[in-house]
């Protein structure tokens, strides 16, 4: 059976090939090329991977990471859809479901998001269900810099406390929204912010949402 992560995977590399490698992507500075060859690294070079979490790494990943993106964009496309490498930890499905679910699906929704012409995805409950659950656990994380506090709340009256403080801002949406928003995508994720006015104008100023 096809497991969340290993459906997402596919669907990214089918929305890459789609898209070219020129396309526009809603992470800033990133064509889809960009894009492709971040997801390869980040799977088969951990070593370069790292500087994503570590900063002295970071030069070095960049570095990596652009050789990667000067390989056949048909390649990149490949390695994606083929999955990790024999040994990688992403092999393990659990491992795999854990760390790639939300990376392929909010990946996916950059390439689609960036288009002029796209629309909002229908999620089937149990992966929206999976998408919540794994927000729960990074939110205060991903929302630890809000500059107000902030709930998050789905429409089954579920919420989660992003980040702590006065004023509250409560943002509502479907979990894939609200995913798309604590990753920082806030300007093309369909969620209604409730609060002071004040404290949603800030909300929506900030750039510090996300890892």
């Amino acid at each position: 059976m096809s497991t969340h992560a290993k459906r997402e995977r596919l669907l990214l590399a089918d929305l890459l090939e789609a898209a070219g490698p020129d396309a526009p992507t809603l992470c800033e500075g990133w064509r889809t090329r960009d894009l492709a060859a971040h997801v390869v690294v980040r799977e088969r070079r951990p070593d370069a991977a790292a500087g994503a979490v570590v900063p002295v790494l970071k030069e070095r990943m960049d570095r990596v990471t652009a050789e990667f993106a000067e390989k056949p964009y048909e390649e990149l496309i490949q390695l994606i859809r083929s999955g990790p490498p024999k040994f990688s930890p992403f092999t393990i499905k659990q491992v795999d479901e854990g760390a790639n679910v939300v990376e392929f699906y909010v990946h996916a929704e950059d390439v689609r998001r960036a288009q002029p012409d796209w629309s909002a995805r229908e999620l089937d409950p149990v992966f929206a269900d999976a998408l919540w659950s794994r927000l729960e656990k990074a939110a205060r994380l991903l929302g630890r810099k809000a500059p107000v506090g902030l709930v998050l709340r789905r429409p089954n009256g579920q919420t989660a406390v992003a980040h702590r403080g006065t004023p509250v801002v409560t943002a509502s949406g479907e979990p894939g929204e609200l995913v798309m928003y604590l990753y920082g995508r806030q300007g093309s994720a369909k969620v209604a912010l409730e609060g002071e006015p004040d404290a949603i104008e800030r909300l929506r100023e900030t750039k510090q949402l996300g890892i």
